[in-house]
C-alpha cells in the first residue's frame, strides 16, 4: 500500500466528531454570500433589497458576470441550493445548516435510528480518519471481526480514506441480503472482510444486569428513549436493584424532551436546564413530576468525549442534584440549542437559536461536562474488551 499510515494511542472519550457538510458550489458562495444572493432571490419571490434592509446587488453582479463568461452550463437549482448552503456555512457555526431534500431525509432517519440496511457500524473523524467507533451487538460487522479504531480504507475495493463520514456511509449501506467488502487500517496493516448487509438492529436504549446492578445504556434520545427506560426501572425492584449504571458514552443526543422523560426517572418536577436565547428570551425547563423511582437509587453516569447535548443535560442535572457520581471524561460542550425550520422542497433549516446552562447555571458549551470521577478508556481498551470506566462505576 502506497500510503503510510500513522496512527496514535486516542481515547476514544477526547476525540471530536467534526461532521462533513457537501454543497454544490458552497465553498465559492460561502466566503461570497452577500454577493450571491440577489442572484437568486427573484426565484425565492424577493427582489433585490429584502425586507431585512441588506442591500443583495453585489450578489446579482457575480451571477450576472458568471452567467455571461462562464464556459459551461449553470445551473439555477444548483445556484440556489449551493448559496443556500454558503449563506449558512458562513456564519462560522457548525450546528447552524441548511440541509437539501436527501439530507433532510437522511437526517431525520439517522435521528430515529432508521439506518436502513448495512453492516452495524457507528463511524467518525479520528486523527484525519474515519474510524469505527462502534460495532453494534449483533449486527454483521461485530461479527466479522471488525473493531473499534479500525481507519475505513476501501468499499468494495474503491479507496474511500480520504472522503466525509456521510459518503462512506452511503457506500457501505445498501439493500439487505447484498454482499460489501470493507478494508480496514488497523495497526498499519490491511484486513478485509466481505458481509452481507443486514436490516440493522439499533434500538435507542437497552438495560443489562450485573448481579443486583442495571446497567442502562442510551444511544441517542429518541421519542421513545424515555419510555423504553421508565419501562426497565418498573423492574428493578422485583429484581432486587441496589444500584443503576447508567452509560451514555457516544451518545451524542437527539430530542431534549427525551432527556427531560429520562430525568424525572430521578427527578421529581425539578429544573433541570436553563435555555438561553438572544432572540427568544431565558426560559427554565423541568422534568414531570410523579415518575422518580429511582430517585433514591444509587446511580453513577458513564460520560465520554462523545456524549453530546441531551447526554450532557442529563448527566449534567444529575450531577447538580447530586442524584448521580458522573464517571469518565470530559463530555463534547455542546450546549447550544438548534430549531428545525421546515423549508420549500422538504427541505430543513437547522439553526442554533440558543445556549443551554445547567441547573446550577453552569455553562455547557465548548466545555462540557466534567466528570466526578476520570477515567479514561483508548481503542486498545475497547479492541482487548477492556473497560476501566465500567469497573470504576461498578466499584463505586
Amino acid at each position: 500500500m502506497d500510503k503510510e499510515w500513522n496512527e496514535k494511542k486516542v481515547s476514544l472519550g477526547g476525540a471530536i466528531v467534526i461532521g462533513a457538510v457537501l454543497a454544490v458550489l458552497g465553498g465559492v458562495i460561502g466566503a461570497n454570500y452577500n454577493s450571491w444572493f440577489s442572484g437568486f432571490a427573484p426565484y425565492l419571490g424577493f427582489g433585490t433589497k429584502v425586507s431585512s434592509g441588506v442591500d443583495w446587488s453585489a450578489l446579482d453582479e457575480v451571477y450576472n458576470q458568471l452567467n455571461a463568461s462562464y464556459n459551461g452550463e449553470i445551473s439555477v437549482n444548483d445556484v440556489i441550493e449551493g448559496a443556500k448552503k454558503g449563506l449558512t456555512d458562513s456564519l462560522g457555526d457548525k450546528y447552524t445548516v441548511y440541509m437539501d431534500k436527501e439530507e433532510t431525509a437522511d437526517f431525520y432517519d439517522d435521528l430515529h435510528g432508521n439506518v436502513g440496511s448495512g453492516i452495524g457500524v457507528e463511524m467518525g473523524l479520528r486523527d484525519g480518519y474515519v474510524r469505527v467507533l462502534r460495532t453494534l451487538p449483533d449486527n454483521p460487522a461485530k461479527k466479522a471481526g471488525i473493531l473499534a479504531g479500525d481507519i475505513i480504507y476501501k468499499v468494495d475495493g474503491e479507496e474511500v480514506y480520504s472522503l466525509s463520514t456521510d459518503e462512506i456511509a452511503k457506500k457501505v449501506r445498501g439493500e439487505a441480503g447484498t454482499e460489501v467488502t470493507i478494508t480496514v487500517v488497523r495497526d498499519g496493516k490491511e484486513h478485509e472482510y466481505t458481509m452481507k448487509r443486514e436490516t440493522i438492529n439499533n434500538v435507542s436504549a437497552y438495560v443489562e444486569y450485573d448481579g443486583k446492578i442495571a446497567i442502562i445504556t442510551v444511544t441517542r434520545f429518541d421519542n421513545d428513549t424515555g419510555t423504553m427506560v421508565q419501562g426497565f426501572a418498573k423492574e428493578f425492584s422485583d429484581k432486587g436493584i441496589k444500584k443503576v449504571i447508567l452509560d451514555l458514552r457516544g451518545n451524542g443526543g437527539g430530542y431534549v424532551s427525551a432527556a427531560q422523560d429520562l430525568l424525572s426517572l430521578w427527578l421529581d418536577g425539578e429544573d433541570v436546564l436553563i435555555q438561553k436565547s438572544r432572540h427568544f428570551g431565558n426560559t427554565t425547563s423541568a422534568c414531570s413530576s410523579g415518575k422518580a423511582i429511582l430517585k433514591d437509587m444509587k446511580t453513577v453516569v458513564l460520560v465520554n468525549g462523545s456524549s453530546a447535548s441531551a447526554s450532557e443535560i442529563v448527566a449534567g442535572a444529575l450531577q447538580d442534584y447530586k442524584k448521580a457520581t458522573i464517571v469518565g471524561e470530559t463530555t463534547y460542550g455542546k450546549g447550544v440549542v438548534q430549531n428545525l425550520y421546515d423549508l420549500s422542497g422538504n427541505t430543513v433549516l437547522k439553526v442554533t437559536t440558543a445556549e443551554w446552562y445547567t441547573p446550577l447555571d453552569r455553562s455547557i458549551n465548548g466545555t462540557g461536562i466534567e466528570p466526578d470521577v476520570e477515567v479514561e478508556r483508548t481503542y486498545e481498551d475497547i479492541n482487548a474488551m477492556r473497560d476501566p470506566q465500567m469497573d470504576k462505576a461498578k466499584e463505586l
